[in-house]
């Protein structure tokens, strides 16, 4: 099995969705530094990777601390005591990780149907499949994570280590986020995104005005977009807003 469930409630579908995309928005970080996420409506409001996974959740709460209300948290690590006495301050309905302390399942078990879950090393399917009309759609699954080695530089400006580490951070999110999608970070914390637009322009100005919302400095933050370009405006506006390399 991929899970094992230590407490909580059945899962309903709309858990098993958002479950699902939790997982495989995480994928794209295993083995890297102490890594969370919280996740609503199959999307990501907060993510974000510091030296500890504490650090993490707390950065990734404050990416949208509204939204993850009720999320599904998940972490590519272990949840400490630390973590999860913050975790607790939270109402969440799932929390996701391959390992915990034992104490720290006491401290999350005090919820009575908080779900938790650990996951299991398994592998995963190579193929999507999805009903469509009488039929199915079948396709291979996109199991590639990007990292510098594949990225090609298309401007007089060359980002620099910092950038490029925030880029891919950006654009492994950007993958696992509903088109038309803008992924804005910083510090490899989740600024904002716009998610499921059918402009790419408003995905953008959506993005822009949750990040204020939520009082985030995007001056050095950087952009992904899940498709290009074919127009300036995205762009533009994106370096008005004060943002300085692009990854589409």
């Amino acid at each position: 099995d991929l899970f094992t469930k230590v407490h909580g409630k059945e899962l309903s579908y709309n858990n098993l969705l958002d479950v699902d995309a939790a997982v495989n928005l995480m994928n794209e970080f295993n083995g890297d530094a102490p890594t969370f996420a919280i996740l609503k409506h199959n999307n990501a409001c907060g993510v974000a990777q510091k030296p500890t996974m504490k650090e993490a959740y707390l950065a990734a709460l404050s990416g949208d601390p509204t939204s993850a209300f009720g999320g599904v948290l998940i972490a590519n690590g272990t949840i400490d005591v630390a973590t999860a006495e913050e975790i607790n301050q939270l109402f969440c309905e799932i929390v996701i990780a391959p390992s915990y302390d034992e104490e720290a399942i006491t401290i999350l078990q005090q919820k009575k149907n908080r779900i938790i879950l650990i996951i299991n090393e398994i592998d995963m399917p190579k193929t999507q499949v999805r009903t469509c009309l009488n039929g199915i759609l079948v396709q291979d699954k996109d199991y590639i994570t990007d990292t510098k080695e594949v990225l090609t530089n298309v401007t007089n400006l060359v980002a620099n280590d910092e950038q490029i580490e925030d880029l891919l951070f950006a654009s492994k999110i950007c993958k696992h986020t509903k088109s038309n999608t803008i992924v804005l970070a910083k510090n490899k914390q989740l600024c904002a995104s716009g998610t499921g637009q059918t402009s790419r322009v408003d995905a953008l100005r959506q993005a822009i005005e949750k990040a204020n919302t939520f009082a985030f400095d995007l001056n050095g933050a950087v952009m992904a977009s899940d498709a290009f370009f074919p127009f300036p405006d995205c762009v533009e506006i994106a370096a008005n807003a004060g943002i300085n390399a692009v990854i589409q």
